[in-house]
């Protein structure tokens, strides 16, 4: 009769490991380092950050400190949004930029209920229709993750940015294994879609086995190579993540007012 216990333990161990070892979500908390070259210089390192949903409420961090010779670029950029199945919902974004030359701030703030979406960008103010799914710069990557988990073929996304409201498409080019100093990846290659493609032409590589996290992007301008960003280091949180509620059935947060806006 003593093996009954001893075949329990062994049992829930099992269940526990298995759970642990569940493949990550693009929602999965985590962190990833890219080191960010121009050409083949290195400028410095970018950092993005996940942590658990509080409340129903992801907050994405994206913190980079770029620097060549005399110049230098620190940018802090922070995502607030919520999750409805597999549809994220934009709350509020912000960037905050550092160095030589002009520093600035930006604030968007969703507010859906109203319909509107009030942005602040270097002192100016900017008010948009809130019509449809839309996003802001950061969080985006994450809906986009989402997507081609779910095998999504259309992938043209609405954001903010730059008090400016614009749209951007991407194309799956094919499967491809990326090497790259931190490790060999099979991949999923993206570009983005743009008209002129001898101006300028953007590439990205995701790791299906990674959520879909970016392993490299590359950025061409006239055919000269001009940003080349590679993953350096990742960690997927292995505790089980808080549970996120359906929105209609999580309190509605309440929408931060811009500085300096008007609540109409």
């Amino acid at each position: 009769m003593r093996t009954l216990p001893i075949l329990f333990v062994s049992l829930t161990a099992f269940t526990q490991s298995m759970f642990v070892m569940a493949a990550p979500t693009p929602l999965t908390p985590h962190t990833a380092e890219y080191q960010v070259n121009y050409g083949d210089i290195e400028l410095g390192k970018a950092n993005y950050t996940l942590p658990n949903a509080e409340e129903g409420i992801f907050k994405y961090r994206f913190d980079s400190n770029l620097s060549l010779l005399l110049l230098t670029d620190v940018r802090h950029l922070l995502s607030e949004f919520t999750q409805n199945e597999t549809q994220l919902s934009p709350l509020r974004y912000s960037q905050q930029r550092q160095g030589v030359g002009p520093n600035f701030t930006e604030q968007t703030a969703f507010a859906k209920d109203q319909g509107f979406i009030h942005t602040r960008y270097k002192d100016k103010k900017g008010k948009f229709p809130y019509d449809g799914a839309i996003f802001d710069p950061l969080m985006v990557q994450l809906q986009f993750r989402l997507d081609i988990t779910a095998g999504k073929e259309e992938l043209d996304y609405k954001m903010v940015k730059d008090n400016e409201l614009d749209e951007y498409k991407f194309r799956v080019v094919g499967k491809e294994r990326m090497t790259i100093e931190s490790g060999s990846y099979n991949t999923v290659k993206i570009e983005v879609v743009r008209e002129n493609k001898k101006k300028r032409q953007t590439f990205f590589w995701m790791a299906p086995e990674l959520a879909y996290l970016p392993v490299r992007l590359t950025h061409f301008e006239k055919g000269s190579k001009q940003l080349d960003i590679k993953l350096l280091k990742y960690h997927f949180d292995e505790t089980a993540s808080q549970a996120v509620l359906p929105s209609e059935i999580v309190e509605k947060p309440k929408v931060p007012k811009l500085l300096g806006t008007a609540e109409d």
